[in-house]
């Protein structure tokens, strides 16, 4: 964190140069024992997001808003940690490799603390419940984020080649599916069967605990990590994440997945209202299960069009394609379907849910192709870092549709068990179909422009070949001549070191000296530390009494107390670049250099704002 010039890495001049993108194929053995604890990991997801609430609030007896509240802090936090855990993962030496150490130690840990908060001893009473949700809720989603996101970065390294990647990614999403599927039928099977819902829980929890640990001892036993990847320098974390948010690919990437998660949370969320209020069956139990099995099993069973067809016209024209299912889908919802259309709406999902499987891999392979354009321009190798940076927006901007949704219900006259007026149906079917088409079409919109195809990722990897010689190499996105990082008018390390600074401030530093950076990243974190404070006080303050929703004025607080707290941290770690440069300061010349090389790469970028600035 915060490395100074003065520390050493070795160049990536002596590291090998990257082998060639165009025919590597991984084993059979592989991709399934990469994609297999997706199974467990899906069948963990579903019970948390569709029958947690319900079990902790009506047999356990947890009140409501505690339970609302909990859930919103949590997510937060959870977010907060990607971020951290993907620079752990990028920094860990060891003989094991740099993921595969923290698969083993998390997933274990994630499935106790999965059993344990579906295992809530009958004996507590309902404020000791409070805090065991509270306990066991928080570390699952801890204990997650350590395996998970080096299971992200890692599946980006098992292979270079733009299809193959395609396949391993395709690989992971049956398994998901599959264990989405089994945990949307599997608990009221298990009530029936066992009496009851805790005991039904129980055993669910314990079934699926044990899988994601035994899958996961396979994955690590059977994947070996790429020597090549394993031993190449890490990377400072603010640099880091502003040599992220510089690629330009990315961004629009970023961008597609975060207008799609402002509405994540609905689809889980208000189906069971849907069928339940709007539909009106005479078992909506029975029917949330039916529908809920026909939209994932049609997932499941469109994958292989979705992998053929990425193949065949390229993961951007399939992945636009995939988009026209839900879009429609959800437009279907709202304007066509009402009390009795089962059959109506179970042909909808199945419709809608032919694309669910396309998304679960053509995202994580376009991130994959977006981290090689990275490597392009920085030498370097971060996966689970722009994991963790991919984590961190979509689980905030997920947040509000947690909450938001049923604060607009009960603000419309939603009374729970009986029939609801016409109008919460409209706002039933205007959440369930209405919001989401909404999403989707503007991430539709943002993905046109999404700039990386199968020609443009041979050329990114031709270019990093060069680099690997020695040689320049052209940005294919840009046509710029890109010098191997090695040689962009300072050493890698200063580089890396400079980057804790936007380019204004390394012009008040070339021009100034390192007077003032200290004094403006010390009072970026005081205000973000007192924004975060002034969210938990208004939090706090909006919470009456634990018997109550929090409101969705809180859960938005807990989101802005969240960005804050991340902003603090980025800034602090700043602080701390900022007051080693008064020590060992950067001649002014290396700095101009690297203003220089960060002009000449972005400068399509900033002579494209001041052009719209100036045609407006």
């Amino acid at each position: 964190m915060g490395e100074g010039p003065s520390v050493s890495s070795a160049p990536p001049s002596t590291q090998a140069p990257p082998p060639s993108a165009t025919s590597e194929k991984l084993p059979l053995r592989i991709k399934l024992a990469f994609g297999a604890p997706s199974f467990a990991g899906a069948g963990m997801a579903i019970p948390i997001v569709i029958h947690l609430t319900i079990f902790y609030s009506d047999d356990v007896l947890v009140p409501l808003g505690f339970i609302a509240l909990v859930k919103a802090l949590a997510r937060a936090f959870d977010a907060l940690t990607d971020p951290l855990m993907g620079w752990i993962t990028d920094r860990t030496r060891t003989r094991f490799g740099r993921r595969r150490p923290w698969m083993l130690l998390g997933a274990p840990f994630a499935a106790l603390a999965f059993i344990a908060l579906f295992a809530p001893p009958e004996s507590l009473t309902p404020t000791s419940a409070a805090a065991w949700f509270a306990a066991s809720y928080v570390l699952y989603y801890f204990f997650h984020t350590v395996y998970e996101i080096p299971h992200g970065g890692l599946g980006p390294e098992l292979t270079l080649d733009y299809n193959e990647r395609n396949v391993l990614f395709g690989f992971r999403a049956p398994f998901l599916v599959a264990g989405t599927m089994a945990a949307s039928t599997l608990p009221p099977l298990l009530i029936g069967w066992l009496g009851g819902a805790r005991p039904a829980y129980f055993a669910f929890a314990v079934t699926f605990g044990l899988l994601l640990v035994a899958l996961y001892v396979n994955l690590v036993v059977q994947v070996r990590e790429r020597p090549d990847f394993v031993e190449r320098d890490s990377n400072p974390l603010v640099p880091g994440v502003r040599r992220v948010m510089r690629n330009r690919a990315f961004r629009v990437l970023l961008a597609v997945y975060v207008a799609g998660s402002t509405t994540g949370a609905i689809p889980g969320l208000m189906m069971p209202y849907f069928t339940k209020y709007v539909l009106q069956p005479e078992n909506p139990d029975l029917w949330l299960g039916v529908f809920l099995f026909l939209y994932f099993g049609s997932g499941f069973l469109a994958l292989p069009f979705w992998i053929w067809l990425a193949r065949r016209v390229g993961k951007k024209r399939a992945w636009l394609a995939s988009f026209v299912p839900g879009f429609s889908g959800s437009l279907m919802i709202f304007f066509l379907l009402g009390e009795g259309d089962l059959l109506a709406t179970a042909a909808v999902l199945l419709f809608a849910g032919s694309a669910f499987s396309a998304g679960m891999f053509l995202g994580p392979s376009m991130q994959a192709d977006v981290i090689d354009y990275d490597e392009l321009h920085t030498g370097r190798r971060r996966e689970a870092q722009y994991n963790g940076l991919w984590s961190i927006m979509t689980k905030f901007t997920v947040i509000p549709s947690m909450a938001v949704p049923l604060a607009i219900l009960a603000a419309y006259g939603y009374q729970p068990n009986v029939p609801q007026t016409e109008t919460v149906q409209t706002v039933i079917r205007t959440i369930f179909g209405l919001a989401p088409a909404t999403t989707a079409l503007i991430a539709f919109v943002i993905a046109l422009r999404f700039p990386i195809d199968q020609r443009i990722h041979e050329r990114i990897w031709e270019g990093i070949r060069a680099h690997g010689r020695g040689e320049h190499a052209e940005d294919p996105l840009t046509g710029h001549m890109l010098p191997p990082p090695m040689d962009r008018g300072v050493d890698e390390d200063t580089g890396w070191f400079l980057d804790h600074f936007s380019m204004r401030e390394l012009r008040r530093l070339a021009a100034h000296g390192p007077g003032g950076l200290l004094a403006r990243a010390a009072v970026m974190a005081g205000g973000c530390l007192v924004l975060a404070v002034a969210a938990a006080v208004f939090t706090v303050g909006q919470i009456g009494s634990l018997e109550e929703e929090p409101g969705v004025a809180a859960v938005l607080a807990v989101m802005v107390g969240g960005f804050a707290i991340t902003g603090c941290v980025y800034h602090l770690f700043r602080a701390r670049a900022a007051q080693r440069l008064r020590t060992e300061p950067v001649p002014s010349e290396q700095v101009r250099g690297h203003l220089a090389f960060l002009e000449a790469d972005l400068g399509y970028e900033l002579r494209g704002s001041r052009a719209d600035r100036a045609a407006s």
